[in-house]
């Protein structure tokens, strides 16, 4: 029976008995009762009926990804078998079946939530994690995720914390019970229930220690009677200010100094390989040191037997934190050394003995950490990776693999966002006069990209730095090499000169098979993709499709070199499943342009409230980080999406504010996304002759700027512009230049473009047809609508004028309405203005378009451009069932049975068809 606990047993009653799931933090100080109020809440649950799974959290193992996840999903594996390809997987990668990508905290989260769900079909499931503050963060981040979403399931959470010691909880915004010390009647009662007829003086001086600590008034009174004799009651203690833990500390130490040498070892064991406290705290599965023969420790009351499996566990956590802080180095190094032994075969936790174990420089010992390193950073686990290769660059054996170690741990602490952890790493392995080692080379660079650097001179130091490499005799693939090519392509990419971008194909050239295919892709698609971007897309999807060999910068990149050959749409998934974990791990480099990403392919695919929403949770980001490079690179996108809504003066003030920021110091990316902002807010606003002006900064009309990234993009803004004002010789010569050029060949985006301004230009109008055509049943029609619906409408402003009113309703109506559903009112007023022009808005026959959903419609045009369910399911980001209802609907809509007959039906006909 609990002692002066009445508040605290109702609120747990009510948890535990209210309808639906819920979760609750128990919060108190060491010792004070937590986990007397968990055995509660399980009773009460057993009573109820519910099935209860336990976790605890142990110091020794705060490190390990996932450690503390496996204690809950051990116990499920069976019912894991039963969820989607898609779950299994990300429980796969968790827990190291599998070598895919990891997992976000969303991802993971809601896998979790899906097999709590299925688990708790049968019968309500109450969760239990005492000793929360130990679990690992990625367990925390996917615990607190879940714990915020139990409503309306039949899951319980319930966690207990110490108050003093920091946790990821603590942010985690799950309401929470303070569980404070007894009262002072409540004091007495449960020591004289436990210690009845004690001395007035000893009883007197523990209730005055132990400060209403429940533990405390259990464990203080035997230590005091025994050690009574001849010592004054200040003398027993002896220990007034120090915190109540460290006294208890010293009580068990006294137990622990009593035991035999074999059985302490026996302890310290157990104690550094993270063995339970509490005979409840279940063991999860896989190897864990077994104590064994330490029956003299149970009986001074240091251990319990755990009843579920019949192994020693510690009778508290403090009496495990007292076993370590007893033992002497060798004693501690001596266990780990054995622990090893016993974790042959798991990698991370091996690893974990192994940097305890050592003194001495052993590169064995270094290399096993390097590998658990890498095996932590694919899980998510890069603060922990850190940690290993720091430790692995202590234990080198030269000063070579000491300085890569470093410039390892250096690199995944930059990308981390820890670029002053980063600088520390380089700075611990440079003296006078070496900061242009390339690890140094490297953090310093990133440092001018996150913050406020010179980008031109950090570019000038990274281009010496391979330079001294490639003299100095590298000629095969090298770490450091690869990370300096790539950082300077990615400098190259912001600063956009080009005599800089041909030095640097000279020198790659110069390296040539030591520069890895990676990053060879990153040298054709990032700089100038109207003379390199032939092939792009296929080697793209082939290094995609080797993932598990992938870390997160290599999945960023990738993405990159797939928005700049206009094939973003289908990588999109794995960028959003990753850039949460990213962004709760803080690896902000990747999560930042993983985010642009997710936005440029929403403003593509015309999500245009999700990328609005995406950018200023971006802008959000990078201003709270203090990146200013990556501030107003996502002004630029914000100003884009602006102006193609028609929110022209949001757009200007964006562009001038990217403008102002970036020429100055040379950033040339940017200062053609304003210019790009310019032209598109322009062309909004019916100022074609300002729009033609934009575009022919950033390239001159029959060519493609070298190096210039949005010279190509903006291919059908300057021919439009050209035409409206005019200049109908330029806006040709620019359409052929697109053709010659290639492009067609390099993006399905730049192949839409390329035939519309073809059609556009031409002045024979048999070819303005075949060319109209092939523009509007081009596939990649349905993925780019905004472009689409800008063919139509011109395609048929010239039907109006070249065929009559009747032969250009049914393409202006589609234009019109695609404009309309994306949200550009300029736009739609100036298909609808034409459209009135033909003396009818809506065709007869095309009147049950309008019925459509926009989401019906976007799935129809896929599905008449020849995609499956399956993959226009991974294009809109829905199941292969969603999109088969959505057509269900469609097609008594459309009037049509079967996806044969949806290309008519949608207006991609024959020319004849629509006179």
């Amino acid at each position: 029976m609990l002692v002066g606990r009445e508040r605290e047993q109702e609120v747990l009653s009510e948890f535990v008995r209210a309808p639906g799931g819920r979760a609750l933090v128990l919060r108190g100080d060491a010792g004070v009762g937590k986990s007397t109020l968990l055995e509660r809440v399980v009773e009460l649950a057993a009573g109820e009926g519910q099935e209860v799974i336990r976790a605890a959290g142990v110091e020794a193992e705060s490190e390990l990804p996932f450690a503390g996840l496996h204690q809950f999903l051990y116990p499920l594996r069976s019912s894991i078998d039963q969820l989607d390809g898609g779950h299994r997987e990300v429980f796969d990668v968790v827990f190291g079946r599998s070598a895919g990508a990891p997992p976000s905290v969303m991802t993971l989260g809601i896998a979790v939530l899906d097999l709590l769900s299925l688990v708790a079909s049968d019968k309500p499931l109450l969760l239990v994690v005492d000793d929360g503050q130990w679990l690992d963060a990625a367990s925390t981040e996917v615990c607190g995720f879940v714990g915020r979403r139990l409503t309306g399931s039949s899951v319980r959470l319930v966690v207990g914390l110490r108050s003093d010691v920091p946790s990821g909880f603590d942010t985690a915004a799950l309401p929470a019970l303070p569980v404070t010390t007894l009262s002072e009647d409540a004091s007495e009662r449960l020591l004289d229930r436990h210690h009845p007829g004690l001395d007035p003086e000893v009883h007197r001086l523990v209730l005055d220690e132990a400060h209403g600590n429940p533990l405390a008034l259990l464990e203080l009174p035997p230590y005091v009677r025994s050690n009574r004799a001849g010592r004054t009651p200040a003398e027993l203690l002896g220990y007034t200010g120090v915190p109540l833990p460290q006294r208890l500390q010293h009580i068990y130490g006294a137990r622990i100094k009593d035991l035999d040498a074999a059985v302490r070892a026996e302890l310290l064991r157990g104690a550094l390989d993270g063995v339970r406290a509490g005979t409840a705290a279940g063991r999860p599965g896989g190897s864990r040191y077994r104590m064994a023969d330490a029956g003299e420790a149970a009986a001074l009351g240091l251990l319990d037997v755990d009843p579920l499996t019949g192994e020693f566990v510690f009778r508290h956590p403090l009496v495990r934190s007292a076993v370590v802080q007893m033992a002497t180095p060798n004693e501690r190094r001596s266990a780990h050394t054995a622990l090893v032994r016993v974790h042959g075969d798991d990698l991370e936790r091996r690893a974990t003995h192994l940097a305890a174990a050592a003194v001495d420089p052993d590169e064995q010992v270094a290399a096993a950490l390097e590998a658990a390193a890498d095996s932590a950073t694919r899980r998510g686990g890069a603060l922990t990776a850190v940690a290993w290769l720091t430790r692995a660059a202590e234990l080198s054996e030269s000063h070579q693999e000491r300085s890569r170690r470093l410039g390892s741990a250096a690199y995944i602490a930059g990308h981390s966002g820890r670029l002053g952890h980063a600088q520390q790493l380089v700075g611990s392995n440079t003296g006078p006069g070496e900061d242009d080692s390339p690890s140094s080379v490297v953090t310093s660079a990133y440092a001018a990209l996150f913050e406020e650097g010179d980008l031109r001179s950090s570019q000038r130091q990274v281009f010496a730095s391979i330079e001294r490499m490639r003299d100095s005799g590298v000629r095969d693939r090298d770490e450091e090499l690869t990370r300096l090519v790539d950082l300077l392509l990615a400098i190259n990419q912001y600063v956009g000169d080009a005599v800089m971008w041909e030095r640097t194909h000279d020198l790659l050239h110069s390296l040539g098979d030591a520069v890895s295919s990676h990053s060879r892709v990153y040298q054709d698609a990032w700089g100038d993709v109207v003379r390199r971007g032939a092939g792009v897309h296929e080697r793209v999807e082939s290094a995609l499709a080797r993932l598990r060999d992938l870390e997160p910068w290599d999945i960023t990149r990738l993405g990159v070199a797939a928005y700049h050959v206009d094939v973003l749409s289908q990588y999109r998934p794995l960028l959003e499943r990753t850039v949460e974990r990213e962004v709760e791990n803080g690896a902000v480099a990747d999560a930042m342009t993983m985010l642009h990403l997710i936005m440029l392919d929403q403003i593509a695919v015309g999500e245009w409230d999700e990328a609005e929403r995406t950018g200023h949770r971006t802008l959000d980001l990078t201003t709270s980080l203090n990146h200013p490079l990556f501030v107003y690179h996502t002004r630029g996108y914000l100003g884009l999406l602006a102006a193609l809504r028609g929110e022209v003066e949001q757009a200007r003030e964006l562009q001038a504010m990217v403008d102002s920021w970036a020429r100055p110091r040379g950033v040339g990316f940017l200062t053609q996304i304003a210019d790009a902002v310019g032209t598109a807010a322009a062309l909004s606003d019916g100022d074609h002759e300002a729009a033609y002006l934009y575009a022919i900064g950033i390239t001159p009309p029959g060519s493609f700027a070298p190096y210039a990234h949005q010279a190509s993009r903006t291919l059908l803004d300057l021919v439009e512009a050209a035409l409206a004002t005019g200049r109908a010789e330029e806006a040709r010569r620019h359409a052929l230049a697109a053709q010659q050029a290639g492009l067609p060949d390099i993006s399905p985006r730049l192949a839409l473009l390329t035939y519309g301004a073809l059609a556009m230009t031409t002045t024979d109008p048999q070819e303005a047809d075949a060319l109209y055509e092939q523009a509007e049943a081009h596939p990649a029609g349905a993925a780019f609508p905004f472009e689409l619906a800008r063919i139509r409408l011109a395609h048929g402003t010239r039907l109006r004028h070249t065929r009559g009113r009747k032969a250009a309703r049914l393409t202006l109506t589609l234009a019109a309405e695609t404009f309309g559903r994306l949200g550009a009112p300029a736009w739609t007023e100036r298909a609808r203005a034409e459209l009135n022009a033909t003396s009818g808005s809506v065709l007869a026959s095309t009147a049950h378009l309008a019925a459509l959903t926009w989401q019906e419609r976007r799935i129809a045009d896929l599905a008449a451009s020849g995609l499956t369910n399956r993959e226009i399911g991974e294009r809109m980001h829905l199941s292969p069932r969603t999109v088969s209802s959505h057509l269900y609907h469609a097609f008594p809509k459309l009037g049509v049975t079967t996806r044969a007959a949806l290309r008519d039906a949608l207006g991609k006909v024959p020319g004849d068809q629509t006179r």
